[in-house]
């Protein structure tokens, strides 16, 4: 079966040097392994398969509605890495990091920006900021070997090829993930600690509260690097496709349907009618005369999105005698000895359409393929009180009729005009 590989170890002689390794053998094939021992050898021991029971728990469903996150590892040299004591955090450049706490660590397009600072932020994909991973576990042998097993987060646009996502295969970022999302995996490795950078803040989407606005990093959708599945993220409007928080919806003021609908299915659908009905020669000719406009109609970016973030929980248990932390010894994480070694629309409400989150790709063929207005009109929504949608007439050879009017928002999926 595939599997997704990201983070490559790259060479020692640049990196913090880190000498473990993580396997994920099957349990079963384990026990057949271990009687072919027990009869060459009593004296060899059977190194240990532990599980990892995962810390995310993702919203969304995957194919296999049993399926969990959670997976068997083995740390190699086993022994090497059981001998060294487990502690519950450590000190680096002054800065405690904890056990199930989320980190930032350096990679090879972190060491480069930061022997060139002025290379603009906009050139550069999220792929290329700082990895970002979970603690699961701390060890050190003394304050200059300090190791942690972690989970990698991945950046949407680090999806490998052959992703699944429902029953389509993808790769790369979507268009409803936002400029903050991150992936959840269970993707593990072991690095040297002199590879964190910062402490992260990472919350958890909850897509079913419309509440909350997000802020900080965060995630909704998990990939399990086994089966290279992505769980699903919650579908809104007529077409079903998931939101992207950078935007905003409209909420359906209908008090029987009350669903979210994307701008651009909206503007879509306008746009539609509008060309059904002008087609390439017919002028706009207003059956009454046409309300004016108030000045400056386009409406403030100030979105109420539906992710609830919630803080993604620590709750990986330390025995007692594991409460320690270690403090690192002059350590200076700089980019010439720091490397990680693994590895809109617009429209608001209240009372009047709410707005919140923003809409993602669904089938995108089908709206970008079918698209006959394009170069004739365009359109954008205004948040007056009811919102418009104002539609601009583009074509340069249609005379006699008006080039700029509005026209009410009716919900995708009642037909109800939005209030």
């Amino acid at each position: 079966m595939a599997t997704a590989r990201k983070r490559p170890r790259p060479d020692e002689d640049t990196q913090a040097e880190c000498p473990f390794s993580v396997a994920h053998p099957d349990p079963n094939e384990k026990d057949k392994k271990a009687k072919r021992r027990r009869q060459e050898s009593e004296d060899q021991p059977i190194p240990k398969i532990s599980l990892q029971a995962s810390p995310f728990a993702p919203m969304g469903k995957f194919k296999d509605p049993n399926n969990t996150m959670d997976r068997y590892y083995q740390v190699h040299p086993h022994q090497r890495w059981m001998d060294m004591t487990r502690y519950n955090s450590f000190v680096l450049n002054g800065v405690k990091y904890y056990s199930e706490g989320f980190i930032f660590v350096a990679n090879n397009s972190t060491i480069e920006r930061q022997k060139n600072p002025g290379e603009p932020r906009q050139s550069r994909q999220k792929s290329e900021d700082d990895w970002v991973a979970r603690i699961l576990e701390i060890r050190a042998s003394d304050e200059h070997h300090v190791y942690a097993r972690v989970y990698w987060m991945y950046w949407p646009d680090e999806l490998p090829v052959g992703t699944q996502e429902g029953k389509k295969f993808i790769q790369g970022r979507q268009s409803y993930h936002g400029q903050n999302e991150l992936i959840a995996s269970n993707h593990m490795d072991v690095i040297n600690v002199v590879s964190v950078t910062a402490q992260a803040t990472v919350n958890q989407w909850d897509e079913t509260n419309e509440d909350e606005v997000q802020q900080a990093l965060y995630w909704r959708q998990a990939f399990d690097v086994r089966s290279m599945e992505l769980s699903s993220a919650l579908p809104r409007c007529k077409c079903n496709r998931p939101e992207n928080p950078d935007k905003q919806l409209m909420n359906c003021t209908n008090p029987e349907c009350r669903k979210w609908l994307h701008d651009d299915c909206l503007i879509h659908e306008a746009l539609m009618k509008t060309f059904a009905r002008l087609g390439t020669d017919k002028p706009h000719k207003p059956a009454r005369v046409k309300t004016e406009e108030p000045e400056g109609g386009q409406r403030p970016l100030s979105p109420s999105e539906s992710g609830a973030a919630q803080t993604a929980q620590q709750s990986i248990d330390v025995k007692p005698e594991d409460h320690q932390t270690i403090k690192l010894a002059d350590v200076e994480n700089t980019a010439s000895s720091v490397k990680a070694e693994t590895r809109a629309v617009p429209i608001v409400a209240a009372s009047e359409p709410k707005r919140k989150g923003r809409p993602r790709k669904s089938e995108v063929a089908e709206v970008a393929n079918t698209k006959p207005y394009e170069g004739l009109f365009s359109a954008v929504i205004n948040d007056t009180s009811p919102p418009v949608v104002e539609i601009q007439d583009l074509r340069e050879s249609v005379t006699g009729g008006e080039k700029s009017w509005t026209e009410p928002l009716h919900c995708l999926l009642c037909n109800a005009e939005i209030h």
